[in-house]
């Protein structure tokens, strides 16, 4: 099991996402620590662990308020001794679909403040802890606009523009003490709870949305919740232990494409 004996701490839990990495860890033999701020689902998460088999704890705590993350780490290590993996999936309350040129200020800066604000307390109050151990994995998520200029997607792009650097310079830092820091860049999962919904709400136009995503990647589709949540654990674990600094793209080709439409059709 690649998580044999870790704990892991993820913050968003209650997401489709978040569920899905959580479980997956759980699967990988790691004792994971739910938090987020809806208690009641994170208790029914927790028992869908305990049932397959895994260890799990639910813990109530908003991810931006610095007093919640520092006692819920303290409460973490006070209760199982370390804290060996931190991920903070939850959402940014971005505004998308929108040109720049006549969105509201406020709609543009929320999710980058947000993002910042809550992956800075979080990876550092993680990384506190982790220094002092000397060992620690600090994981963090993007998306495509990140590596790629991508149209109608607000503040959410250099959102993810500003995770992904963060995690590079909190890497550099934390590097010395045993720590590694990454950053995963993914495209939408057509299975996440947010498209899912927007499915069932928007009908045939959100359907050629995401068909249009899905024709921007090199594999004509989209990464499922599954493989991300693959993903993070072959990072987390001892596999990866020459990693870190990094952004590693699952986007299925988005951001890593030089012309792959047009000889996509070529091809075919």
């Amino acid at each position: 099991m690649f998580l044999r004996k870790k704990i892991a701490v993820i913050h968003g839990a209650a997401g489709s996402l978040g569920g899905a990495v959580a479980k997956a860890f759980a699967n990988a033999g790691a004792t994971v620590f739910l938090t987020g701020r809806r208690l009641p689902l994170l208790v029914k998460i927790r028992e869908e662990i305990i049932q397959s088999g895994g260890k799990a704890e639910a813990m109530q705590c908003d991810a931006v308020n610095e007093s919640d993350v520092e006692t819920c780490y303290q409460k973490v290590v006070e209760k199982v001794g370390r804290v060996d993996i931190s991920f903070n999936l939850i959402s940014y309350e971005d505004k998308q679909g929108t040109p720049l040129v006549d969105m509201k200020l406020d709609d543009f800066t929320r999710p980058v403040f947000k993002a910042m604000t809550t992956q800075f307390i979080t990876a550092t109050a993680s990384g506190r802890w982790m220094k002092k151990q000397k060992s620690g994995v600090i994981l963090f998520l993007s998306a495509t606009p990140g590596g790629s200029a991508y149209p109608l997607v607000g503040g959410f792009g250099p959102a993810c523009c500003a995770i992904e650097a963060f995690s590079r310079d909190l890497a550099s830092e934390l590097g010395i003490f045993g720590v590694r820091v990454m950053n995963m860049r993914s495209g939408g999962s057509p299975d996440s709870r947010v498209f899912v919904d927007a499915v069932a709400n928007g009908g045939d136009e959100v359907k050629a949305v995401l068909k249009k995503m899905a024709s921007d990647t090199m594999l004509k589709r989209l990464p499922l919740m599954s493989e991300i949540a693959n993903l993070a654990v072959f990072l987390a674990s001892d596999h990866a232990s020459a990693i870190t600094g990094n952004t590693v793209d699952i986007t299925c080709g988005t951001t890593n494409a030089l012309g792959h439409q047009q000889y996509g059709v070529a091809f075919k």
